[in-house]
């Protein structure tokens, strides 16, 4: 769930971070090395960066389980030095670089690992189990719903019986902030749509088009650009 769904340990000298991502997420890179820069300093806080001698650190493996509803590949590197900027057209080879790891967890996706993982398996039973019940009823009621069908049919019914409080009200949580972000996302669409068309319109009307060349041109109704007229003329008073 998405408030208790990172793990991080260390194991024969293999620091590994593994994170759900029910949205995709292009800055997992960058989160992740802000996670392990902060981890790697409290493991020499009482060490000396000044000494002669080099510091051993555990070698760090990002990955992420990803079960969103937007369509990804099965498997995929998310990369720092994509994120990076330069100067001109010309690359450079990165100094510093972060990869992590993204396993689609969907049905359908990566098998043999969701065969080998049985954890990981029913708990897309139970993702599906909500996503497909929230279509015909509230998210409250399609979380108990899947919730108490899967512990009759023995899919994390050990786990759901113990925490069945806790995981309807992580379902809803997760899923309310799912929404949350698709909504937030379709906004900033529409926003930067709206001052696209705003540009458009005005280049437009300072050659002197009529509203009706400018609508037919963009493919619009003729009421919305003159409603986008007014508030270009309106923002510029």
């Amino acid at each position: 769930m998405n408030m208790k769904n990172d793990v991080a340990f260390l194991l024969d000298n293999r620091l590994s971070l593994y994170e759900h991502q029910s949205t995709w997420n292009p800055n997992m890179p960058l989160r992740d090395l802000f996670y392990v820069s902060r981890t790697y300093q409290g493991l020499v806080k009482d060490e000396t960066l000044y000494s002669s001698k080099r510091l051993k650190l555990p070698a760090p493996h990002f990955l992420v389980f990803y079960n969103g509803t937007e369509e990804r590949e099965e498997s995929s590197v998310l990369k720092l030095s994509d994120s990076f900027e330069y100067a001109g057209t010309q690359k450079e080879e990165p100094n510093l670089e972060l990869k992590v790891l993204v396993l689609n967890i969907n049905q359908g996706k990566n098998k043999e690992l969701l065969e080998l993982c049985r954890t990981l398996r029913e708990y897309m039973i139970f993702v599906d189990r909500i996503r497909l019940y929230t279509k015909t009823m509230e998210l409250d009621a399609a979380a108990k719903r899947a919730v108490d069908e899967c512990i009759h049919e023995g899919v994390l019914s050990d786990f759901l019986r113990k925490n069945r409080g806790e995981a309807i009200e992580m379902s809803i949580f997760e899923y309310d902030e799912e929404r949350e972000i698709k909504l937030i996302r379709k906004a900033e669409y529409e926003e930067g749509r709206i001052a696209t068309l705003k540009n458009l319109i005005s280049k437009k009307i300072a050659k002197g088009w009529p509203y009706e060349r400018i609508a037919e041109d963009l493919e619009l109704e003729c009421s919305e650009v003159e409603k986008l007229a007014e508030e270009i003329i309106n923002s510029q008073k």
